[in-house]
């Protein structure tokens, strides 16, 4: 009786697969860096380079640059969630999570990119507003937190936050000849969110 051999599969079957998600991947963290120092119209060229890859490859995976830009929001935002349920789940101390996560927002570049890329994108996109939803809800319940504990001056919410990180970890101009990391900035603004504040928070309109 002829026995009919099975084909044998090779480990690497799925390589490709792989490959082309760390390739999405080394793009999308390029474009965040680049969009972030210099604008949404960076070059794609200088895109392509600092991943380490070629041209053609960027553009198989984002035929243009608003699906790159696209891809860096949701990317930025997802990642920022991330970084709070680890905040939360890392730190016992309400503030001590707040604290957490406004110097992980700024690691993964939250508020200086979605600066830079304002108008760049569908703020309607479905993506977009689940991701929203998701990072503004762990914040709220951040914020409720240390809020019951006592420990955050009143008048605070999550526009505070979204702000000051986004304020101080823009890239300065170059006429700007003090460069200090924006850790330091951000450690003074998270003892300005302590309480009990020492001056009352103006009204606004």
């Amino acid at each position: 009786m002829d026995v009919v051999a099975t084909p044998r599969r090779t480990p690497h079957a799925r390589a490709p697969r792989v490959d082309a998600q760390r390739n999405r991947e080394r793009i999308v963290a390029a474009a965040r860096d680049l969009f972030t120092e210099v604008g949404r119209q960076a070059p794609i060229d200088e895109v392509a380079r600092r991943a380490g890859i070629g041209n053609a490859t960027v553009y198989r995976h984002f035929p243009d640059r608003d699906a790159l830009v696209l891809a860096v929001v949701h990317s930025v935002l997802k990642r920022a969630a991330d970084r709070a349920e680890a905040a939360m789940a890392q730190a016992e101390a309400p503030f001590e999570a707040l604290s957490r996560f406004v110097l992980a927002a700024a690691d993964e570049q939250i508020g200086a990119t979605c600066v830079m890329l304002d108008g760049a994108y569908d703020p309607g996109d479905p993506e977009v507003k689940v991701l929203e939803e998701r990072l503004n809800g762990l914040l709220d319940t951040m914020l409720a937190r240390a809020r019951r504990a006592g420990v955050l001056r009143p008048g605070i919410d999550r526009d505070d936050i979204f702000v000051g990180v986004a304020q101080l970890t823009r890239p300065l101009p170059d006429l700007v000849t003090v460069r200090r990391g924006s850790r330091r900035y951000l450690q003074l603004f998270l003892d300005g969110l302590r309480a009990p504040g020492y001056t009352a928070l103006p009204v606004e309109d």
